[in-house]
């Protein structure tokens, strides 16, 4: 048995798509164009380059792109006057800023300054307590991904078995939340969880965000499950440096039902979320009907 390829990348275009036409809709029947701020500290390269994607897959939404590229030692006092004034501009419905910030920089205080409205990542404390209680918020873009493609590839989560690998607030506790949310019985598993395999083999939906290398094999993979791939770990393998996730895709594929890549699985689907809560987010703002089908 070999496992379907679920197509992160294609499915990531389809949703920047229905975004697109969305975006053009708001602007020909209520003039509003939703505008989404980046806010990059440093010169860290990987944060350069995703940035630099993000603005890019921004405006061929259709949105309004800002970017803020501020100095590494740009002080604490003069980062949260910068997301004070994001705050209050009617023009920006959603605000990011890139993580990791420099070590000077508190990032729980920085991430806590923003609007949760206009918390397009979900790192709020209040868009965190909203997801853990059920409520509507905006949802942490990694999972919202996942969560989608799983719909698409299932239709109906209820009373599916999901085994979430990792614990992270970023990944693994909303990851969790949403599954939840479509009423799977849910199990959140780490590093430290005693014979890890034999808890993975239970899951009709295996989400793997541990973040260490090819630490899943097909030994903790249940026959025709599901496989989510959240890792993006470099390593070095034949004098060569590689994108691998935190399956080890060939023994896992060769068991399950359908897994997603690395690269072309989630990763797509991060940046396409985002241009979704964006959206969502200034539909919310001015009162509209949410676009269905692009939040949780």
């Amino acid at each position: 048995m070999t496992a379907a390829i679920i197509d992160g990348k294609a499915f990531a275009a389809k949703v920047r798509g229905e975004v697109a036409a969305h975006v053009a809709r708001l602007k020909e029947e209520h003039g509003i164009q939703p505008g989404l701020a980046v806010v990059l500290v440093g010169e860290d390269p990987a944060s350069q380059v995703y940035v630099s994607s993000k603005g890019k897959q921004t405006v061929e939404a259709g949105m309004a792109s800002f970017e803020h590229k501020l100095e590494a030692d740009t002080s604490e006092a003069d980062l949260l006057a910068l997301i004070d004034r994001l705050n209050k501009d009617p023009k920006v419905h959603g605000i990011l800023v890139q993580l990791p910030l420099p070590g000077h920089l508190n990032s729980e205080l920085v991430i806590n300054s923003i609007d949760p409205a206009k918390d397009v990542d979900g790192f709020h404390i209040s868009n965190v307590g909203l997801l853990g209680t059920g409520q509507k918020s905006m949802v942490p873009c990694t999972p919202l991904g996942c969560l989608m493609m799983l719909r698409d590839h299932h239709g109906k989560l209820a009373g599916m078995n999901a085994v979430v690998v990792g614990r992270s607030n970023i990944v693994g506790k909303p990851m969790a939340q949403l599954l939840l949310g479509d009423s799977c019985t849910v199990t959140i598993a780490h590093s430290r969880t005693k014979d890890l395999a034999a808890v993975c083999r239970g899951a009709d939906i295996l989400v793997a965000a541990v973040g260490r290398p090819e630490m899943i094999t097909g030994e903790f993979v249940k026959p025709g499950a599901t496989v989510i791939d959240v890792g993006i770990n470099r390593i070095e393998r034949d004098g060569k440096t590689k994108l691998v996730g935190d399956v080890e895709f060939a023994s896992a594929a060769a068991v399950a039902g359908a897994i997603t890549p690395v690269p072309g699985g989630v990763g797509p689907m991060t940046i396409a979320c985002l241009l979704a809560n964006t959206l969502t987010a200034c539909c919310r703002a001015n009162g509209l009907s949410e676009p269905s089908g692009l939040t949780a």
